[in-house]
Parts: C-alpha cells; sequence; structure tokens
C-alpha cells in the first residue's frame, strides 16, 4: 500500500517538495495525489503536511513534525560488515561509506547528511546484519561504538 492525500489537501506543496522519489504530483492551490507505484511509504510527505491530509498505507493520519525531530539511523558499528547496502539502498543518499569502499576493514557507513534523511528506514531494512536502528533524535546518540 501507499501513503494517500484526503480533501483537506490546500496544495500548498510541501508534501511534494518532501518527497524523495517525486511520487506526488498536483498543482499550487488544488489537491495533490500520491502515485502508489511510486511511494516508499516513508511519510515524509505526512510529516511536513499544514493541514494533515496525508494518510499512512493503514489510513491513519501522518503527524506534522518538525524535521529536526524526525528519527535517524543509528549504527551499531560492532556488527557491521561494511557492505554499503545502507547507503546503497537510501532514496536520498545521506549515508556514505568513510574509510575506505564497500567491505573493506576500514570502511564505516555514517550518516553524513542528517538534515536530508526521511526516515525512510530503507538503510535499516536492507542491512543485512540489523546493525541499524530508525530513532527518535531523543534515543539518538551518535554511533554505538565498535
Amino acid at each position: 500500500m501507499a501513503c494517500s492525500i484526503t480533501e483537506a489537501c490546500i496544495g500548498c506543496t510541501a508534501c511534494a517538495r518532501a518527497c524523495p522519489v517525486s511520487a506526488i504530483a498536483g498543482e499550487k492551490g488544488s489537491l495533490h495525489a500520491i502515485n502508489p507505484s511510486r511511494c516508499i511509504e516513508c511519510e515524509a510527505c505526512g510529516r511536513v503536511c499544514p493541514k494533515s491530509a496525508v494518510l499512512d498505507p493503514e489510513g491513519r493520519s501522518v503527524a506534522r513534525l518538525a524535521r529536526p525531530e524526525w528519527a535517524k539511523p543509528v549504527f551499531d558499528l560492532s556488527r557491521c560488515i561494511s557492505c554499503g547496502a545502507c547507503a546503497d539502498k537510501c532514496p536520498v543518499s545521506c549515508i556514505e561509506l568513510e574509510g575506505g569502499r564497500a567491505g573493506g576493514l576500514d570502511c564505516r557507513p555514517r550518516l553524513a547528511r542528517p538534515g536530508a534523511c526521511v526516515s525512510c528506514g530503507y538503510c535499516a531494512f536492507y542491512c543485512p546484519m540489523s546493525c541499524i536502528e530508525i530513532l527518535a533524535p531523543t534515543a539518538v546518540g551518535t554511533e554505538v561504538a565498535p
């Protein structure tokens, strides 16, 4: 399923600008729509909507949330195998590998562009070692030490 936009939409375009995969279309001042085949269910569109006009895939209204409060990936580097899947699958390219190339002994992922992160969870979903958690800022430190 995908997120959807209700009739409460005022056409402010905030949702379309926040969508990392360009799944939202509509003219300024008119009802917008989400292309379900493109939607990755990150709910970034709902977190920026001033009218709470976005519903999650279960039909619940997505609460507006200031971008600094969005959940971010936290890496448990003690289990990381430096495969690079997190960086490869990130739809906004906010995760980078530092210290070498994927698979290298000194290579480690890091959230290089935290402001770009849309809290989609793709990095955690695709991590073969389950060493990434998506946590709210109050629970986020930096990275868990190896």
